[in-house]
Parts: structure tokens; sequence; C-alpha cells
């Protein structure tokens, strides 16, 4: 079989396309493959789909392709001009690629795959492009899911922020609680984070009315945009927030008693972990220590017992737990 013929089957090509010849450089590390089509060919219009359009005229583009083994692989090809009845003189489509790209799709397929488990720029080291090539890339796909994202079902929300990159620049996330799914995400931290997200959700079918509930830290700015913006929803802090709280308060009697209560230098970590996850020479440590007199120990007690309000099977059961 000839080189053109496995090509032409490996890449998929249809009539009128063909693989014409290729060119391997090996000190450059590039592999070019030509791809043509036969004179007289026809097309489809790209505008209307009406086909048998003769080519007007052709113009040579490269689409960046999977690598050759390590070698880095790219298509050329005469792309033609078509002339529509209807729509004028238009360019063609190619199986091979979207209009606009400088990537086949199948480099785009692989790209999206990579840049879902790690961030851009690492992505562009390792293919050999520019980051700002491949975020045009990523924004089409995000911009086209975003297009079909239907939110008219979204009623339970949670929401956080995360730090965007080292320093203080922050995004917050809204994620759809019963689907497990991101709805939307933009930049900042504050209460117009939240109006953003109304005018979005509107925007994809949802209603802010419609959410009922909202689980969220304990963020000023964040209850304050779901009072204005989404006025029927109960809100509910997180439980990592809550009991970070709780944690922050045992650590601060710690600190204060260790002052008069030398035997509680280094037992920081004792207090901030359960009991069954506590490493057996810790276990050693709190059973040797004085316990019964110690304020960092019932503030200790109290962590735990805040934390088994968690482990309630219901609302019902809770509230009972709380009065006790």
């Amino acid at each position: 079989m000839r080189d053109t013929a496995l090509l032409q089957l490996a890449l998929g090509l249809t009539p009128p396309w063909t693989v014409s010849r290729s060119d391997f450089d090996p000190e450059a590390r590039r592999l070019d493959i030509e791809i043509d089509f036969a004179p007289g060919s026809r097309f489809a219009c790209p505008t209307c789909g009406a086909a048998d359009c003769p080519a007007y005229d052709t113009e040579r583009m490269t689409w960046r392709h999977l690598n050759f083994f390590q070698h880095q692989a790219y298509l050329n090809a005469r792309v033609p001009r078509v002339r529509c009845d209807r729509c004028g003189v238009k360019t063609a489509t190619v199986p091979w690629a979207r209009p606009d790209s400088g990537f086949t799709l199948l480099f785009e397929a692989l790209v999206m795959t990579m840049v879902s488990a790690m961030p851009v720029k690492a992505v562009a080291r390792i293919v050999g492009e520019h980051d700002t090539r491949l975020w045009r890339v990523v924004h089409h796909y995000v911009d086209q899911a975003r297009a079909r994202t239907d939110a008219s079902s979204v009623t339970r929300l949670a929401i956080d922020e995360t730090a965007a990159r080292r320093g203080h620049d922050y995004v917050t996330l809204f994620v759809d609680i019963d689907r497990a799914r991101v709805v939307f995400a933009t930049e900042g931290k504050d209460a117009d984070t939240i109006a953003a997200f109304a005018d979005d959700l509107t925007a994809h079918g949802g209603e802010p009315d419609a959410i009922s509930e909202v689980c969220i830290d304990m963020s000023p700015a964040f209850i304050k945009g779901i009072a204005e913006n989404l006025p029927n929803a109960a809100i509910t802090f997180d439980k990592f927030h809550a009991v970070k709280i709780v944690n922050d308060a045992v650590e601060q009697v710690r600190r204060a008693e260790q002052k008069t209560q030398s035997l509680l230098r280094g037992t920081r970590y004792i207090w901030l972990r359960n009991p069954q996850t506590l490493s057996d020479r810790q276990r050693v440590t709190l059973g040797g220590l004085p316990t019964r007199h110690l304020k960092t120990a019932r503030a200790y007690q109290i962590r735990l017992a805040f934390q088994e309000l968690y482990d309630q099977p219901s609302v019902q059961t809770g509230a009972s737990y709380l009065k006790k």
C-alpha cells in the first residue's frame, strides 16, 4: 500500500478529497500531508447547504494535526471558494477542521481533553503551541456548550469562590446541586457575582425567583447578593466553613490556656483531629493529659458534639439534637 493510500485511510478522507503526497523532514521533526481534490469537483454551499456548487477559486491553508509519533504533523490543502446561485461566493468547509481554525478537529479534541485536567499553559507547553492559540479553541467550545445550556430546572445552588491564581484574583463558581454541574463562573467574590449569575440564569431559561436553596460560606457579600437577587432562596452555611469556625475557636482556647498550662504545648493537632483519626502517639499524649481540668478539653468536646449535628438523619432529629 502506498503511503498516500495509508494516510488517506488514517485521515478518513472521502471523495473529492485525496492525499496527494506527504513530506517528512527529520531535522525539522515535521510531517506535512498534502490534500487535494480533482479538477471539476463539486462542493456543498457552507451557508445554505446547496449541493453541487462549482469551485470559484482556491486558497492554500494549513492545519496542525495530531503528532506523528514525536513529530509534529500538518495538513495542507487548497480550499475552494464555491459559487452558490443563492449565497454567492463562499469558502467551502473541510471535513477535518472547523472554519477559521488552524487546528484539525482531532487536535482540538486532544486539547479539550487535556485542558479539562490541567492548566492551558501546561497543555501548550506539552503540545508545542502558544497558549493564546489554545485559549481560542477553549473559548470556542465553551461558548458553544454555554449556548446550549438549559438552566430552567435549576432550583438549588452551591456557591463558593476560589483563587484563580496566586494572590487575590478570585473566581466564584455556581453549582447545580441536583445535577452536580457548574452552571456559571465569574470573576470576583462580591455581591455583584450573584447579580451576574441571576442575569445569566435568566438568559438560559432559568428563573431567579425559582431558586429555593443556596449553600454558601458565611460571606456577608454573598448573603447580601442572595437577598437582592435570589429573594426566595433559603441559605445554608456549608459544613466546611462552619466546622472551621469551631476548630478556630478550639485553637484560640488552647493558645490562651497553654500560657498557664505548659503541658498543652505541642498538642495543637490532637485537638484538631477526631478521636478515631489520632495516631497511637497522639492517643497516648491525650490519655496523659488532665482533661477534666482543661478548658481546651471542654472546647474539644463541644467541637465533637457540634460535628455530630451533621450525622443526624433528618431535619427533625437535628432540631431535637440542638435543643439538648
